[in-house]
């Protein structure tokens, strides 16, 4: 190998390295914050690793918070919603990429165009729409929204992965005798499963980082999720950082437990729209 390449190689490596310790420093903050004790997080200045480390932080978020009910509420909202969403794109997203009839670039239209809206002026006809539902302060009008707001990208991206999938699998399994559902249950949808992580992992991060309805449309904490709870932490007067970021390091566990579940399928799913033929 020549000289000039080798160089290139290594310059290659130490930008990806350079960008993994960029993207990882804050986590690592994160951790560091959440096990230093609270004497020792202004009076050691800025330091890699604190002189002492603790568990009080993680003790006091656990016990003595209200943390594990918005834990468990943004669970049920992100699983409830990821699931929703990810069954009713694979419906739509293979009726847009299978079927033609009169009204179809109509909806895509429509779903092209609640995408161009910015969020917060949306918020007070939801409220609007939800009180008299009485859904503003529920985990179900929650869900309703984010399935709502989530479900044109979704479908998009699953009719991605359909209009990858050639029609002759599914004309050869009707000529056998399977019907149009059959066909798509059975032939098409195993292989999307790719397709299928990748919208599921999109959805449930969305929902599990929302903050701007759950600030909006909950109140108190008997329904408050995660991002909604972290605000708990922060008083007129001062910020518990230990705690919050206690908190924060806790509420990693969930997201990378479930992206190391459906891994295998999403980075099939995130490439397999990249090359055709």
């Amino acid at each position: 190998m020549r000289p000039s390449r080798i160089a290139l190689v290594g310059a290659h490596r130490l930008a990806i390295l350079a960008y993994v310790v960029f993207a990882l420093f804050p986590l690592f903050w994160l951790l560091k914050v959440s096990v230093t004790p609270n004497e020792l997080l202004y009076s050691e200045g800025v330091r890699m690793w604190p002189s002492h480390a603790t568990l009080q932080h993680f003790e006091s978020v656990l016990a003595h918070s209200a943390f594990p009910t918005f834990f468990k509420n943004s669970l049920i909202v992100s699983g409830a919603t990821a699931i929703i969403v990810t069954l009713v794109a694979s419906l739509s997203g293979y009726a847009l990429s299978r079927f033609s009839f009169r009204a179809k670039y109509w909806i895509v239209g429509l779903m092209l165009i609640t995408q161009m809206f910015p969020l917060v002026m949306l918020i007070a006809p939801i409220f609007k729409i939800l009180s008299p539902l009485g859904l503003t302060n529920s985990l179900t009008g929650l869900v309703i929204v984010y399935s709502a707001f989530n479900v044109p990208f979704a479908t998009f991206l699953m009719q991605s992965f359909f209009d990858g999938i050639p029609k002759d699998l599914e004309e050869a399994a009707m000529i056998d005798g399977a019907t149009q559902f059959m066909a798509f249950r059975q032939i098409v949808l195993p292989l999307t499963l790719p397709g299928i992580a990748a919208t599921l992992g999109f959805v449930f991060t969305a929902a599990w980082s929302e903050l701007l309805f759950a600030l909006m449309l909950i109140s108190g904490n008997d329904a408050a999720t995660f991002p909604v709870g972290l605000l708990s932490f922060v008083s007129k007067f001062s910020v518990d950082f230990g705690q919050m970021m206690a908190a924060g390091v806790l509420a990693l566990i969930p997201a990378c437990l479930f992206f190391l579940l459906i891994q295998r399928y999403l980075v099939q799913g995130l490439t397999a729209g990249a090359v055709k033929g």
